[in-house]
């Protein structure tokens, strides 16, 4: 079968029309009338807007538009399905590749959120276990430390009166008279002693406060109202301070530490991880 646009011209040309007076009659652009004609198809609207341009010519020119469609499926049938073809790909890239930025934007908000949770995470095991140390303060090591004992300072010897009484000198044989009171043995002041067991009965002298650690913790102590002394203790390593009244205590890692008074538990002050503050301890 001829081509419609073949078709098309011959008519024209029979009844001595030309483009511009078919085009003044259809009122359709000359250029579209000339690429139908050609079967430049490509130059054309879309397909709903080249069947119109096709029954309008057919009507112009005093033709059966049902045939002239069919003569344009036949001619134009195959351009017009690789276009659908090739607008159906066209749909389906651009549908993939907004799938892969939807898939792109989840992974770095997953991403995101892991970095966030990582920093707080390490924010929190930061401020629990290394906290901002007092000027003059020593680092302890990891080893276990025996803090030394500061010598109490020389008392000069008072001088005998005439009033005291004389001390018998002890003979052979006889048994040493007790003394009236034992004097607890200390340490220097509120200075955290490492690995050293409890002696004696404390609750008799004072209190004594005994920090065990079992996980990595800071422990901030102040003895009585002195100023508060700092100690970072490893799994394992054990502190012990001495006081008249009172202790306060800021845990870096509450459930990380145990503590007693005097030999006696006290606590728990709070879950593991959690910074519990301004904790008085004192004699019962």
């Amino acid at each position: 079968m001829e081509s419609v646009g073949d078709f098309f011209k011959q008519v024209r040309e029979t009844k001595g029309l030309t483009l511009d007076e078919v085009a003044s009659k259809t009122r359709i652009n000359p250029d579209f009338l000339r690429a139908l004609e050609e079967g430049n198809f490509s130059k054309l609207p879309d397909q709903v807007f080249a069947k119109g341009f096709v029954r309008s010519y057919a009507r112009s020119l005093g033709l059966d538009e049902e045939d002239a469609m069919r003569r344009f499926v036949e001619s134009a049938g195959t351009f017009y399905e690789k276009q659908s073809e090739l607008e159906q790909l066209r749909v389906r890239q651009e549908e993939d590749e907004r799938r892969k930025k939807a898939n792109r934007k989840v992974v770095i908000a997953a991403v995101a959120v892991a970095l966030l949770a990582l920093v707080l995470l390490l924010g929190r095991e930061q401020a629990a276990v290394s906290p901002g140390r007092q000027s003059g303060e020593p680092e302890q090591t990891g080893k276990k430390l025996a803090v030394p004992s500061r010598p109490a300072p020389a008392q000069p010897a008072p001088a005998p009166s005439e009033t005291a009484p004389a001390v018998a000198p002890q003979t052979q044989g006889s048994q040493p008279s007790e003394p009236a009171a034992s004097l607890p043995m200390t340490s220097a002041p509120n200075e955290p002693l490492l690995g050293l067991p409890l002696e004696g009965d404390a609750s008799r002298d004072g209190l004594t406060l005994d920090i065990e650690a079992l996980e990595l913790s800071w422990v901030v102590v102040q003895v009585d109202g002195a100023s508060p002394h700092e100690a970072l203790l490893r799994p394992g390593e054990r502190a012990r301070w001495k006081a008249a009244d009172r202790f306060t205590l800021t845990l870096g890692n509450a459930g990380g530490v145990r503590v007693e008074l005097n030999g006696k538990p006290v606590g728990p002050f709070g879950p593991s991880g959690k910074v519990a503050r301004d904790i008085v301890i004192k004699r019962p």
